[in-house]
């Protein structure tokens, strides 16, 4: 089969480390053009939005959207009408609404969209779901601790209403044990602290229960110096499991088991790769709807200012 000709809108960080590699990478795809209202592109043609790149090059079939949460519906919605397949950098959208509204117009559509939840494919996350399969947990707690200034400077979208603030990052554990364990998670309390001059949390505490009432507490937090910590421990009847590194690494009772370089956005390209040549729907709301609780319920606690 001939490549997928491929669009990517916002040229950021995360498109520049990631999502340019892995297409540049993939036989699957041929990169035609990208689009931003402020950044080019040496050596690929560069349009100023995504209606101007669709009018410059119709032979694009699929987009992927790597602009902040706040815009990408309209951006969405837009590329789909238009016949482009769409695939959604995480999260998949500021609500809970816009996504259900892609979810049905690509469904109509008969055209293929991916929300990616990148950390699920870190190589030690389907090892770990296996493990769990079938045996009786006890408990279960998530580290999510980094530092804001390191992997978002300057980037003012994250703490305006709908940039989520921590969890931005926060989502990606989210994801993961959502994918692990073997029984979805209630909020029962969470905690969300606010810096007095931002409009989104810099840290967040949730205690969740499973559907059998085993505890799972989520500690996330924007203010951590030094190591950075992705980790999150399943306490069972016959044994501890230990995700490290945001999942590329997995222990057994302090036993490494699996280590494996990152290779999340290959295996998601991948993945999108399969959707378009089938034309399917791949969108799994239980992270951002787990984050929509949270601030529909929890307690909310003024902090410190923040300043970049």
């Amino acid at each position: 089969m001939s490549p997928i000709k491929i669009g990517l809108v916002g040229v950021g960080k995360i498109a520049r480390d990631q999502h340019l590699p892995v297409i540049a990478a993939n036989p699957d795809y041929e990169l035609v053009a990208v689009a931003s209202r402020n950044a080019t592109l040496d050596g690929v043609d560069s349009y100023g939005s995504l209606d101007a790149l669709l009018d410059a090059r119709p032979e694009i079939e699929a987009v992927a959207l790597c602009t902040p949460p706040q815009g990408r519906h309209a951006l969405a919605r837009h590329a789909l009408e238009r016949g482009r397949h769409v695939l959604l950098e995480k999260p998949p959208g500021a609500t809970l609404a816009e996504v259900h509204d892609l979810v049905a117009l690509a469904k109509e559509k008969g055209l293929a969209l991916l929300a990616t939840w990148h950390s699920r494919y870190a190589p030690a996350v389907e090892p770990a779901r296996a493990w769990l399969a079938g045996r009786t947990l006890t408990s279960v707690t998530v580290s999510w601790k980094e530092d804001v200034r390191h992997w978002h400077p300057g980037q003012d979208w994250i703490w305006q209403p709908g940039g989520l603030g921590v969890f931005d990052p926060g989502i990606n554990a989210l994801s993961i044990i959502t994918h692990i364990l073997p029984r979805a998670l209630v909020l029962k309390a969470a905690t969300l602290e606010f810096p007095a001059n931002r409009q989104a949390p810099i840290a967040a505490q949730l205690d969740f229960r499973d559907l059998s009432g085993v505890p799972v507490r989520a500690e996330f937090d924007w203010r951590q110096t030094g190591p950075q910590s992705w980790d999150i421990v399943v306490e069972t009847t016959d044994g501890t499991l230990t995700l490290n590194r945001g999942g590329a690494a997995m222990s057994i009772d302090g036993v490494p088991h699996l280590e494996e370089p990152e290779a999340e956005y290959a295996n998601l390209y991948a993945l999108f790769s399969r959707l378009v040549r089938e034309r399917q729907v791949d969108v799994d709301l239980a992270p951002l709807s787990h984050v929509a609780d949270a601030f529909l319920c929890g307690h909310r606690v003024m902090v410190e200012d923040f300043h970049d």
